[in-house]
């Protein structure tokens, strides 16, 4: 049995996959999945796991260059989307790097959220609770 990190066998999979610049979807209850995407669905109940827990989960065995976010966060949900990013700023000192955060309208993002490797769905009830990973590399 794995003794650290991410227990998650699918969830430790689709992140042990992930090349430079593949996107890595986390996203709340909501966010529409179509059928034909790789889902990691660790959704238990409301709120369970949250956004951020999972965020940090994931964040800790990847690395990340840039990240993709719903402009709508900013008026729909203040107070995660501050948390997000003084997070994102940890994780940049963390990995010593600069990470973009770059910001489309939610549509765009579902949109983009397809074109990654694969999805998390967590149990987030709140709106816009999404984020779209772009791998890098630590070198």
């Amino acid at each position: 049995m794995k003794k650290t990190g991410i227990l998650n066998a699918p969830l430790s999979y689709q992140i042990a996959r992930l090349g430079h610049t593949d996107f890595l979807t986390i996203c709340d209850a909501g966010l529409p999945i179509p059928s034909s995407m790789d889902c990691v669905d660790l959704a238990l109940s409301e709120g369970v796991p949250s956004f951020l827990s999972v965020f940090e989960a994931v964040t800790t065995e990847c690395f990340v260059e840039r990240v993709i976010l719903a402009r709508e966060i900013e008026q729909h949900n203040a107070q995660l989307h501050q948390t997000l990013l003084q997070r994102i700023a940890q994780l940049a000192q963390q990995q010593h790097n600069d990470i973009v955060v770059d910001y489309v309208c939610h549509e765009e993002f579902k949109a983009l959220s397809q074109e990654s490797k694969a999805i998390v769905r967590s149990g987030e009830c709140s709106p816009y609770a999404n984020i779209i990973l772009v791998s890098g590399v630590p070198f």
